[in-house]
């Protein structure tokens, strides 16, 4: 893993770079505990890089480095030092930088994660930074933030709710919470996550893998509905199956 380049060997990619996924959501939601998950899950087959954002620190990637989901070198952080949207949607320049760097050192790859700062619900990533956004909720904010929408909720590609198993201890009705997502996103899935109990949330990789396999084919959208849907969790599912990750890491 040392290695500046991967010698796995890849078709020459269409697009000429990597996918480039945001992961944005409210600070506390899960935001790094799901790049580490999906760097666990994903890191041995893809051809992987992570770029963080912090305001003052370096925080999220020296939790991912200390965590052992990567090559440490593939991990790079941003210190935006202004409101975490500045960064991921009005001033992309030190963000791009950092991806770009990290392709020029490990590249080829297939996908470099672009972790935002903890945000409100309004924040979305510049489409000249990322190709494809994951918007992250937790359910101790309560069941009714879905239904107040904002872009980040809405308008995502994928919306993951994490944390299920604080649903009885907050009084968060899961049903109600994926219900009023529905409403919302018109039908772009949703997940329902509880990372605690499953590391390597499989279901959210199963759907970062079906839109890099879209993206190597040179395809200029995801897989919308890849995965569950908004109206297939529930409170009956059992915690840690597919579709259900647990949280209590550090974010």
């Amino acid at each position: 893993m040392g290695a500046d380049h991967d010698d796995r060997h890849h078709a020459p990619h269409p697009h000429g770079r990597a996918l480039r996924l945001g992961v944005g959501g409210p600070v506390g939601s899960g935001k790094t505990a799901l790049t580490a998950a999906l760097c666990r899950a994903l890191g041995r087959t893809l051809r992987l890089a992570v770029v963080t954002n912090d305001i003052y620190t370096t925080e999220d990637a020296d939790f991912l480095r200390r965590a052992g989901v990567l090559d440490p070198g593939r991990i790079a952080a941003v210190q935006t030092g202004c409101c975490p949207h500045t960064a991921i949607r009005d001033d992309i320049a030190a963000n791009l930088d950092a991806v770009e760097t990290l392709e020029e050192r490990f590249g080829p790859l297939d996908l470099v994660i672009v972790e935002s700062g903890g945000d409100n619900l309004t924040a979305t990533f510049s489409r000249g930074l990322a190709d494809r956004q994951i918007f992250v909720l937790d359910v101790s904010g309560g069941d009714k933030v879905p239904r107040k929408g904002g872009p980040g909720v809405t308008t995502a590609d994928l919306l993951v709710i994490n944390k299920t198993d604080l649903a009885p201890m907050v009084g968060a009705d899961l049903t109600v919470m994926s219900r009023d997502a529905a409403a919302v996103r018109e039908g772009r899935p949703v997940l329902f996550t509880s990372i605690r109990q499953e590391p390597e949330a499989h279901a959210v990789a199963e759907w970062v893998i079906g839109v890099v396999e879209a993206w190597a084919h040179g395809h200029g959208t995801g897989p919308r509905g890849h995965g569950h849907d908004s109206g297939s969790p529930g409170p009956g599912h059992r915690a840690g199956s597919p579709g259900h990750s647990h949280d209590h890491t550090p974010v």
